[in-house]
């Protein structure tokens, strides 16, 4: 059993910084590939950024150079730095470890 604890959500302004946590329980964590998702309303959930147990990443399109997927398995956490937010990365963020789900982060965009 993993459960995922979403923060960091908030509203910024178009250009501005934020970074989201996700604090992982369960003794399995460092064998688990990470992900971060998001959804927007009226909108399919999609993949943002995805981290593999060995540390490997790989990033959707639209965030690449923006944003940065990194984890601390002695921590049990797993972070998402955003740059340069865009109105259009509004959205509810979600960590996703092994299939488990966090229940989400909201960030916002907007002048």
């Amino acid at each position: 059993q993993v459960q995922l604890v979403e923060s960091g959500g908030g509203l910024v302004q178009p250009g501005e910084s934020l970074r989201l946590s996700c604090a992982a329980s369960g003794s399995s964590f460092k064998w688990y590939d990470m992900a971060w998702h998001r959804q927007a309303p009226g909108k399919q959930r999609e993949l943002v950024a995805r981290i593999t147990f060995a540390g490997s990443t790989n990033y959707a399109d639209f965030v690449k150079g923006r944003f940065t997927i990194t984890r601390d398995n002695a921590k049990n956490t797993l972070d998402l730095q955003m740059t340069n937010l865009k109105p259009e990365d509004t959205a509810v963020y979600y960590c996703e470890a092994n299939s488990y789900w966090g229940q989400g982060t909201q960030v916002t965009v907007s002048s």
